[in-house]
């Protein structure tokens, strides 16, 4: 495939409602499903860009939905160059206080599909083009609520394709049961297995430094978001208490959220989402961010594209392995050894089961 410039003829969208294997259940709800928004930024040289976006819950996926086609036309008759259309498409939003919201990742599923084309037309997978090889990366098997009753159930299923890490969610009415929980799927565990919980946000400053005191000497690999996600004052006080690191991140809208949270000492180890950070473009900032405040990084979701993304991350931690969109792939992600590998493919290398498309698409 030669170099030559692409130009973007129409971005096509396609919203479908993806059935999870296990549902997961926070603090805060159940997500049986997955609303999923697939993006086809075609291009007059016949290379066809790709990404998805989680919409979360159905009624969201309809703004979505209009806000990719209605930025995606702007696109129309441009050239492909990443760095040039992904601040035009934020500087839409300027008045508006910023690309957030639904806004924010409308404009980083645009941007991921515009580098997935990028990378097609140069012959290479994503993290070549980006001065990366593939390689295997550790990853970690993300798990709903777990209680002391049913913790062995789910860890006996936790470590299976060489899982040698788990991350499941607490936050339940008393640190008691979060206490017995805990333990008992340590209990149920590989005695080599890295563990990591999750509380989603559901505790106040004062319950969320007492739990985790509470949690320290529990051998955890991390405490994930016990408290509000934009209260970093309130999650600095915790990370400061408590032994245990804490981690945040997979909420950060944009890059200037992620650099006042590093600033504010609000975590010791941070997790951007791609569709939230901004995209690719959005992602390497982020990881120079981390890099320069010497923080670990990891992924939340987004397998496909984060496995490209983590070997060009320079304090690369983990890999999240949550699969929502694998039911509308032809080839969905896989764990090898307990790690993934980014496709070989050129560009992402997301392709779309037709068939499976159809079944799933609503209106």
């Amino acid at each position: 495939m030669s170099a030559a410039l692409l130009t973007v003829s129409e971005v096509r969208t396609t919203p479908v409602v993806a059935p999870l294997k296990y549902p997961v259940t926070t603090a805060s709800g159940t997500l049986s499903e997955a609303p999923l928004l697939l993006i086809d930024l075609i291009t007059k040289e016949g290379i066809t860009g790709r990404a998805y976006l989680l919409a979360y819950q159905r009624l969201a996926l309809k703004g979505l939905d209009e806000l990719v086609k209605a930025l995606g036309a702007t696109l129309i008759g441009q050239t492909v160059v990443p760095a040039e259309l992904e601040p035009q498409m934020r500087s839409r939003y300027t008045l508006l206080g910023g690309a957030r919201g639904l806004a924010g990742i409308a404009v980083s599923g645009l941007d991921m599909a515009l580098w997935d084309a990028l990378a097609q037309s140069r012959g290479v997978p994503l993290v070549t083009l980006l001065g990366g090889r593939a390689r295997p990366i550790r990853a970690y098997n993300s798990l709903g609520m777990v209680s002391a009753a049913n913790a062995t159930e789910v860890a006996s299923r936790s470590f299976a394709n060489g899982f040698k890490a788990a991350k499941f969610k607490i936050g339940w009415k008393s640190f008691a049961e979060d206490l017995a929980a805990v333990r008992a799927f340590r209990k149920a565990a590989p005695a080599d297995a890295s563990l990591m919980v999750d509380f989603n946000q559901c505790l106040s400053v004062a319950e969320a430094m007492r739990r985790s005191r509470g949690l320290d000497g529990e051998g955890l690999a991390w405490i994930e978001e016990p408290v509000r996600c934009d209260d970093f004052a309130g999650c600095a006080e915790v990370a400061a208490a408590v032994e245990t690191p804490i981690q945040i991140g997979e909420n950060f809208s944009g890059t200037f959220e992620m650099a006042a949270a590093l600033k504010a000492r609000a975590c010791d180890y941070v997790m951007p989402d791609p569709q939230q950070i901004g995209g690719v473009s959005g992602w390497l900032r982020a990881a120079a961010l981390a890099h320069a405040a010497g923080v670990e990084c990891s992924t939340h979701l987004f397998i496909e594209v984060s496995a490209h993304l983590l070997p060009v991350t320079p304090t690369c931690h983990w890999l999240e392995f949550l699969d929502v969109a694998g039911s509308v792939l032809q080839e969905p992600p896989q764990v090898i050894d307990g790690a993934v590998t980014a496709s070989g493919k050129p560009g992402i290398g997301l392709a779309w089961d037709a068939a499976a498309v159809k079944r799933y698409r609503v209106e």
